[in-house]
């Protein structure tokens, strides 16, 4: 995931979370790069098959933002998904 999305700029972090009991991928990351970048990384690997999955690939949204799942998009205006003065450390650094 890192490779591909480094196609389209520097990744600050790939952190992508496993499941506590089974060490498995949950099947989501999360990804910080320049807004940019990252904008155009979205638009262009969306729908992109990668390791026989299909990636849906969009900005993070707070947790219980009440944003539906089925359309990520609505109002969605490219803002600020990288904060320079966050601490981007996730302790994932292998991905």
């Amino acid at each position: 995931l890192r490779e591909l999305l480094e196609e389209y700029g520097k990744v600050v972090d790939c952190y992508i979370p496993t499941d506590r009991e089974t060490g498995q991928h949950r099947g989501f990351a999360f990804v910080t790069m320049d807004p940019d970048d990252a904008l155009r990384a979205a638009d262009e690997t969306d729908g992109y098959e990668l390791d026989g999955r299909i990636l849906r690939v969009n900005e993070a949204q707070p947790k219980g933002s009440g944003r539906s799942n089925n359309n990520w998009n609505d109002g969605y205006d490219g803002g600020d998904v990288y904060d320079e003065g966050a601490d981007d450390s996730w302790g994932n650094e292998a991905y």
